[in-house]
């Protein structure tokens, strides 16, 4: 699945990104706090941005890449509009957070780290949520939901369509 950037639409962002990255030319180390910074403006990491970040900065691509892939904040695709984490705790894997994952991934025709098509929905897997007495445990956004069935996805997704 391809997401395109559209540099129109996010015009005034690429410009007050280029004066930050202007700011950040003379200060040691900054490739973190700029791939924070697009990430946190176009809430992933386009290709067009980490070449405008390569030519301001000096940076070659493979460092830049070498970078972002390491870290797992970073994403290469769009997150969606309804960011879905699943917990595979302990705990909330031992009560069929899986098999709840896997309907979710059924239901909207992607897989866990992706985004669908419309950008709506993003899935991601989380180690724990912090709170293993309501297992199995998913979150949409800010809201948790606790002790959820595989037939309780239709509903809580369709809250958020």
């Amino acid at each position: 699945m391809e997401f395109k950037f559209d540099i129109e639409e996010n015009k005034e962002q690429i410009i007050a990104f280029k004066e930050f990255l202007d700011s950040k030319k003379d200060t040691p180390g900054p490739l973190m706090p700029s791939l924070q910074r697009a990430q946190d403006v176009f809430g992933y990491l386009p290709k067009e941005m980490l070449e405008v970040i390569s030519r301001k900065l000096s940076i070659p691509m493979a460092e830049i890449y070498g970078v972002a892939t390491f870290y797992s904040q970073f994403s290469f695709i769009p997150t969606g509009k309804n960011k879905i984490s699943v917990c595979l705790g302990t705990a909330c894997y031992v009560k069929g957070a899986q098999s709840i994952l896997e309907e979710i991934e059924t239901q909207l025709g992607i897989k866990s780290g992706e985004t669908t098509k419309d950008e709506v929905f993003s899935i991601a897997s989380a180690r724990c949520v912090g709170d293993c007495s309501i297992a199995p445990v998913i979150l949409v956004n800010e809201d948790v939901y606790a002790k959820v069935k595989k037939d309780d996805i239709a509903e809580i997704l369709a809250k958020y369509n």
